[in-house]
């Protein structure tokens, strides 16, 4: 019955998520009568209305917010039951469903996918590149297993599956006058103009308060979404953006870049945590993946960040085999 009942589950997701009865049925190729029929088939089993009409459309009643949130626990534990069941039959296919941060995306978790790609060729993997508060919305909305992001927002939900800290560091111009020191105080950059990532992101919610310490005032000259942006930005200038250590290991290897840390007595550290929902039993590829990634995480740990850059740089490249995801 729940199999049969699937596609149904997804009109009422659809429905929900945009507002509109008119907008689902075009994105599920259907008339707007035929997807009215449906969902008034479902609201009469269940004998409660699901949605209720808005100037602006639809939106989930009491009792909709309630059957959607049942509809994302079933969708969920049959993504784990598919895993299981292609486990045994040797399939290995699968997929794992990642929210991170911009820092670790191009980096550290691209270097991570290659490995476990590498033994385990059949299993698609979905990163959605995005700040921290968004990360939490989709790992909460089951539209993410594992999140990999940094000074992630406090709730209840989230169970940590590693968490290592992280260090600011600034980021600048080879050439920079700042560049010939090997670490920097916040109140030495502020001589020159900033280039800041922008308010959404939780690095930046850092930055702006160790600068709300001191009693210099900063010049941010540009501000953006894209970190590779900023980081071109300093080069050939005196302008200097900051990053955290992990995401800062493709800048390091740049010759037109100085990477310099900022002093512990700043207190510009935080923590980047990888974790999943509270309770959730993850599909056997996306646990496999988050073990590998939280062995990775603890070993780096203790390292310093130049150590640390090393053992990513080291990860291994493996053959692909025919192993299964178990």
């Amino acid at each position: 019955m729940a199999l049969r009942n699937m596609r149904v589950w997804r009109y009422l997701e659809e429905v929900a998520r945009t507002g509109s009865v008119r907008q689902a049925a075009e994105r599920l190729h259907l008339t707007p009568s035929a997807l009215l029929r449906r969902i008034q088939d479902v609201e009469s089993d269940l004998g409660a209305a699901l949605f209720e009409r808005t100037s602006s459309g639809v939106q989930l009643t009491a009792a909709g917010e309630i059957f959607i949130g049942w509809i994302k626990n079933q969708n969920a534990d049959l993504r784990r039951v598919y895993s299981q069941i292609e486990a045994l039959a040797g399939l290995r296919r699968g997929e794992i469903r990642i929210a991170a941060s911009q820092a670790v995306a191009r980096d550290f978790l691209l270097t991570e996918m290659n490995a476990f790609r590498a033994r385990h060729p059949l299993v698609k993997l979905t990163v959605n590149v995005c700040d921290h508060a968004t990360a939490m919305r989709l790992l909460l909305a089951y539209e993410a297993d594992l999140i990999l992001v940094f000074r992630p927002p406090h709730a209840a939900e989230l169970q940590p599956l590693m968490s290592i800290g992280q260090g600011m560091v600034a980021v600048m111009d080879k050439d920079h006058p700042l560049a010939a020191k090997t670490t920097l105080r916040v109140r030495d950059c502020l001589v020159y103009d900033l280039a800041l990532p922008d308010a959404s992101y939780s690095g930046r919610e850092l930055i702006d308060q160790v600068l709300a310490r001191g009693s210099m005032q900063p010049n941010p000259v540009i501000e953006s979404n894209s970190f590779d942006l900023l980081a071109d930005m300093v080069k050939g200038t005196e302008v200097i953006s900051f990053q955290v250590d992990i995401g800062a290991n493709r800048w390091r290897k740049d010759p037109e870049l100085a990477v310099r840390s900022i002093d512990e007595a700043d207190s510009a550290h935080g923590p980047l945590v990888l974790g999943q929902l509270k309770g959730r039993t993850l599909p056997l590829p996306a646990a496999r993946f988050g073990e590998q990634l939280a062995s990775r995480l603890d070993s780096m740990r203790s390292l310093p960040m130049d150590e640390q850059t090393a053992k990513v740089e080291r990860a291994p490249r493996v053959r692909v085999t025919e192993d299964e995801v178990d």
